[in-house]
């Protein structure tokens, strides 16, 4: 598994990244996950608003760059554009706020988490929910984009429609398009469609997810098929999963090491 990809600006992306998508942690539990993760070697962190945990890793980010374990330029952190903040006007504040709460002057990465928006400030239940009009939200990220607050802009959860109805209008195409991608969901029309046009396909919960297709049963993990395999090449389950990806993975969950995902290629 190469240790980064190219984006389509050039930049590159780790391969593996730290997801902080953690659900009812303990506060200051991802502050130190993700200290430890980049002390361990990471280089990638994925965070978002909806996972109310930003300042958290601000404060991580700030410890590491003041204790000199790493510099900015060293790491490619990953943030996403939530459903409250999808019209034009709102987008701007929308990073404004994490680069605050990250206290960071620039991301890699800016995603609008999912081609889903709601009233601002609303939970996003159906009686919040408005219509989406991604090509007037793409039309703010990319003047996100031209501002420098953003070194890439991108999606997530954007189905071929929607990435082809994108692209049919976008004056700065996607950097990347997040998604749910594993054993059980391969996404292989959407992940050839990413790659004919130059969009990186980033994959979350590369080692399945209950509920997701093809999730149903015992875990991958459990699989004898991928044990089988992984005991015939000294390497783990998880190893096995994901190191025949030609995508990004970010492994939810914040107790990962970097050695699951780069001890050796298969």
């Amino acid at each position: 598994m190469a240790e980064s990809f190219v984006l389509n600006t050039g930049a590159r992306i780790p391969s593996v990244g730290l997801g902080t998508a953690t659900g009812k942690a303990e506060p200051g539990v991802v502050r130190e996950a993700v200290y430890a993760a980049v002390k361990a070697g990471y280089r990638h962190i994925d965070c978002a608003p909806a996972y109310r945990n930003e300042k958290e890793i601000g404060l991580a980010l700030k410890k590491l760059f003041d204790e000199g374990v790493v510099k900015r330029e060293d790491l490619f952190i990953t943030s996403k554009l939530w459903s409250g903040n999808q019209a034009p006007e709102d987008v701007p504040e929308g990073i404004d706020t994490t680069l605050q709460d990250l206290q960071l002057d620039y991301l890699d990465l800016f995603l609008i988490h999912a081609p889903l928006r709601s009233k601002k400030g609303a939970i996003p239940t159906p009686e919040n929910f408005l219509p989406v009009d991604i090509p007037a939200t793409w039309g703010a990220m990319e003047k996100v984009y031209a501002s420098g607050k953003a070194r890439a802009i991108g999606v997530s959860n954007f189905s071929c429609k929607r990435m082809e109805d994108l692209l049919a209008i976008a004056s700065v195409p996607p950097a990347v398009n997040q998604v749910e991608c594993h054993p059980g969901w391969q996404q292989m029309k959407l992940r050839e469609l990413c790659q004919s046009k130059g969009v990186h396909l980033s994959a979350y919960s590369p080692l399945g997810k209950h509920g997701s297709p093809g999730s149903t049963g015992p875990s991958f993990l459990s699989n004898p098929i991928v044990i089988s395999v992984a005991e015939k090449l000294n390497k783990t389950p998880a190893q096995v999963k994901v190191l025949r990806a030609e995508f990004v993975v970010h492994p939810q969950g914040i107790f990962k090491t970097v050695e699951d995902f780069w001890d050796g290629e298969i």
